[in-house]
């Protein structure tokens, strides 16, 4: 029997450009929608069918202002693909929501409206999904309805974004003419735009290549917790990436001392190999000194070990982020003290900015690029007054201390 694998996607795009519209028309059509949530958004709607918005805007404010405040998980699956999907906000003040909705996602739906082509949010939109290294770009153009379903329409709007999406290095951007309230090359194909020939959104949905998955990146295994057991000591944590098998050579940062792995628990079970992301418990052959916030890992594709960090980010905080701050860094399981050094020329950075910032660590990291592991190369910095998350960042570049 074949497997059937998983995609994770968010969408993403202006205010009104209808995104919850989609996703509700995904759920509807594709029969993922059960009898009495249908019953229930009949009731809750406002005109004569069904307002499939409803189906992704749960919160009572976003009922009330026919707005989407909050990232809404929906699951859903076909015969071909089971998907993860996250409809994110379109207003510039839940930019933070948007940045958490995509940053596990492997593509981003950007919708546009035909009406408007595009506009800031779907520029700001467009360049948070090449800032988070999504690797796929669906560019659904949206009420195609309301543009008499005109090609010409569509085609300036797909020209303007591919630009755009050539400056930004998005890698691929696939682009769909589509009518979410009428369901037009949503999941059935359109026979109101006879001149368009690519696939619906539902259809790329289910054939777009799914990236490698963690087990297939360098191996790397952030220690959460040590268990203790009569003479032996058992380091327990979620393996982020990659493959490890009792015999590696493994290498725990930032020490830098070596050992091999003597044997692996998963779920209490010996095995033979542990595979991301598996939570798991290892033994080492020596007697090491690891603790939490360590980073064991194996190969020669090592992190970088460092100090100095620079790295993109996204502001979530209403408190303001200036130069001299001081802050703690949390990556994987530790936690340092830093201070932010420069925000690349900006004086300050204020909720929802995005923006660059370089840190200096009171102890040295062993960071990836974000671009080669988004687990191990992505940190949050934290308010030591309080705890409260303050920035998300991407490390995009590393000096060794």
């Amino acid at each position: 029997m074949a497997t059937v694998d998983t995609l994770r996607f968010a969408t993403a795009g202006s205010v009104d450009d209808g995104k919850s519209t989609l996703v509700g028309r995904l759920l509807h059509d594709s029969k993922s929608v059960l009898a009495d949530q249908l019953e229930s958004v009949r009731r809750a709607s406002r005109g004569e069918g069904p307002d499939l918005a409803l189906l992704t805007d749960g919160l009572r404010a976003e009922r009330e202002q026919g707005i989407t405040i909050d990232v809404a998980y929906r699951y859903f699956a076909t015969p071909r693909r089971r998907f993860i999907l996250a409809d994110t906000p379109g207003h510039v003040q839940y930019t933070r929501n948007m940045v958490t909705g995509a940053s596990t996602a492997e593509l981003t739906v950007v919708l546009v409206d035909a009406r408007n082509g595009v506009v800031e949010q779907t520029r700001r939109h467009a360049a948070i999904a090449a800032l988070l290294r999504v690797p796929h770009v669906v560019l659904a153009v949206n009420k195609m309805d309301l543009v008499g379903y005109e090609e010409r329409a569509f085609a300036e709007i797909v020209e303007e974004f591919a630009k755009y999406a050539i400056e930004l290095g998005v890698p691929e951007a696939v682009a769909v003419p589509i009518s979410a309230l009428a369901g037009d090359n949503v999941v059935e194909p359109s026979d109101r735009m006879d001149w368009y020939g690519g696939p619906t959104v539902l259809e790329h949905l289910e054939t777009v290549p799914v990236a490698a998955g963690p087990v297939d990146a360098p191996a790397r295994f952030p220690v959460q917790y040590v268990i203790r057991h009569g003479d032996q000591r058992l380091y327990a944590g979620q393996l982020a990436s990659g493959v490890l098998r009792v015999g590696d050579r493994v290498t725990v940062h930032p020490s830098g001392e070596t050992s091999e792995i003597a044997g692996i628990d998963v779920l209490g079970t010996a095995a033979g190999a542990a595979y991301a992301p598996q939570s798991v418990s290892l033994r080492l052959a020596d007697q090491r000194d690891v603790s939490r916030g360590d980073l064991i890992t194996a190969g020669v594709e090592a992190p970088t070990l460092t100090q100095d960090v620079s790295a993109a980010v996204c502001h979530l905080a209403d408190r303001t982020l200036r130069t001299g701050d001081r802050v703690l860094l949390r990556h994987g399981t530790r936690t340092v003290r830093a201070v932010v050094r420069d925000l690349g020329g900006a004086d300050a950075l204020a909720a929802n900015d995005l923006g660059r910032i370089v840190l200096r660590t009171a102890e040295p990291l062993p960071l990836d690029d974000y671009a080669v592991s988004r687990r191990t190369g992505a940190f949050l910095l934290i308010d030591p007054a309080d705890g409260a998350t303050l920035t998300a960042g991407m490390v995009t570049l590393t000096t060794p201390a």
